[in-house]
């Protein structure tokens, strides 16, 4: 029964879902926690009517951490109405820290798998807005992320070319 349900629950989705021209680049920023990281650069990529990579480039540059974090993921688009879409990826990344206090100094690199779920709206001019939510799991993070987890949500604003 519980297969049955299951199966029954895809092939809903696979119907009622509608395919969505998305932009074949969309270029931005992605402003949010991102792990003390800040901001990010971030660069989408249409690779089908309903597929696209997305690649984000955040840097922290202070007085105290230094670090850069590189992430790229894979995305499902789906069409909700018009210009309003959800969507689903994974992906994962690495980065480079370093911090300096106090004559006391530490450093490391790490790699990270991630998950991603969002909405977004394209407007009728090339502009996207969205909101997402993006954990990743670290490895070899030393102290960096002490717990190896880091919830991420983001606010996206891109212009679509």
């Amino acid at each position: 029964m519980k297969k049955l349900i299951v199966t029954l629950s895809f092939l809903g989705c696979a119907f009622f879902a509608q395919a969505q021209d998305i932009s074949k680049n969309a270029l931005g920023l992605r402003i949010g926690d991102n792990d003390g990281f800040g901001g990010e650069i971030s660069y989408q990529r249409g690779l089908s009517k309903s597929n696209r990579l997305e690649f984000d480039l955040g840097w922290r540059n202070s007085n105290d951490v230094d670090a850069f974090k590189l992430a790229g993921l894979y995305q499902w688009v789906w069409n909700i109405d018009g210009g309003f879409n959800w969507y689903a990826g994974v992906g994962g990344g690495l980065g480079s820290w370093s911090y300096s206090k106090n004559g006391v100094s530490d450093n490391g690199t790490f790699v990270f798998a991630a998950g991603d779920i969002g909405i977004e709206y394209n407007f009728d001019i090339p502009l996207q807005l969205s909101l997402d939510f993006r954990p990743e799991i670290y490895s070899n993070s030393d102290s960096f992320r002490d717990n190896g987890f880091g919830p991420d949500l983001a606010l996206g604003i891109r212009y679509r070319f």
